[in-house]
């Protein structure tokens, strides 16, 4: 079993994709190629994504039973004693944040995104 998902791609990159997996939401494909099928698809997405995210995660034969592959994404795989973790960016600092106040007119929504939940 194979998924892939993409963020933000062209839209010809879904077209091509659909030749392989079924789309079973914006984005979202899954399918069972074979793994020459599925690493030629990865290496199609990673030179046409352009400013894009992709994800893809298929079964393997290890302790997790899948394994899977970042583009252009802010979360990177990294190893640990044999299991493939996520690896979360840090938050951003306190020294990060703008310190002045918000204008009226935002919502509390647009100022919980920009200057954190205090």
């Amino acid at each position: 079993m194979t998924v892939l998902v993409l963020t933000n791609c062209p839209a010809g990159l879904r077209g091509f994709l659909t030749r392989w997996l079924l789309e079973i939401s914006a984005g979202v494909f899954i399918g069972s190629p074979s793994a020459r099928v599925r690493d030629v698809l990865w290496n199609e997405v990673q030179q046409y994504a352009n400013q894009g995210r992709a994800l893809l995660a298929y079964t393997t034969d290890n302790e997790q039973g899948f394994t899977f592959r970042t583009h252009d994404h802010g979360w990177h795989p990294t190893d640990h004693e044999g299991l493939t973790l996520i690896c979360r960016p840090s938050p951003k600092s306190e020294e990060a944040r703008p310190s002045t106040s918000p204008p009226q007119r935002w919502s509390r929504a647009s100022k919980r995104r920009r200057y954190g939940r205090a």
